[in-house]
């Protein structure tokens, strides 16, 4: 997998594995927290401090925006992202999420928040591979209606062990995943632009004043070049 050629890459222990060990055992608990703040109801359940279960992409999954754990993983990672591009990166935002049983992520593209992205597995109770489809014409948005149309493309499987991490174009290529047989599976997605690019600049940290806060500090957003 050649960044320059194929736009992904995988980076294997990009972060130690005893940490990405770590990391999953934060974020359940974190996830079990927020399950008795709600159920004790001691937080609004549109209080998004701790988490959410409205993630769009996977309802009733738990996610999280900006987790500081993750946020100080992003500006860590940068250099190593930097490097495996072979460009300059803005940090943009992390995002977390504990996928369950059955869980699934449809085919798809990202924003141009996430131009060049990574996941990065933290751990699960069973191997669940990411599918990335090489071939940046295929699969898109509607131009009329907005609606995603995907690809048939089988794509290539990635194989993730905690602390090995896919880095790919998010904004051009499809990536997927099947349905999840397992209980748990953490994943951190980090999410950069590269300097040069149009917009990224007004666009870094995704608008927020700093890393580690919530997305309700974004700034309207301008319509950014394509």
């Amino acid at each position: 997998m050649n960044w320059k050629k194929n736009k992904y890459t995988v980076i294997k222990k990009a972060i130690d594995p005893s940490m990405a060990g770590f990391l999953q055992n934060y974020i359940l608990l974190k996830r079990k927290v927020l399950q008795t703040f709600m159920t004790t109801q001691y937080i609004s359940e549109f209080n998004t401090d701790w988490g959410t279960w409205k993630d769009r992409q996977v309802p009733g999954t738990y996610s999280h925006y900006a987790d500081m754990a993750m946020e100080t993983l992003l500006a860590t990672l940068k250099p190593k992202m930097e490097k495996v591009t072979g460009t300059k990166l803005y940090e943009n935002y992390s995002y977390t999420r504990v996928y369950k049983v059955k869980d699934e992520l449809r085919r798809h593209k990202d924003r141009f928040s996430c131009e060049i992205s990574t996941t990065l597995n933290l751990g699960s109770d069973r191997p669940w591979p990411i599918y990335i489809n090489p071939k940046q014409e295929e699969g898109g948005h509607n131009e009329t209606t907005g609606e995603y149309m995907p690809s048939t493309s089988k794509g290539v499987k990635v194989n993730l062990k905690p602390g090995d991490m896919l880095v790919y174009r998010g904004d051009l290529l499809e990536h997927w995943r099947e349905p999840y047989t397992g209980n748990y599976c953490a994943q951190v997605f980090l999410h950069y632009n590269n300097v040069k690019t149009p917009g990224a600049e007004e666009n870094a940290l995704d608008r927020r004043p700093h890393l580690g806060l919530p997305n309700r500090f974004k700034r309207v957003e301008k319509k950014i070049p394509r």
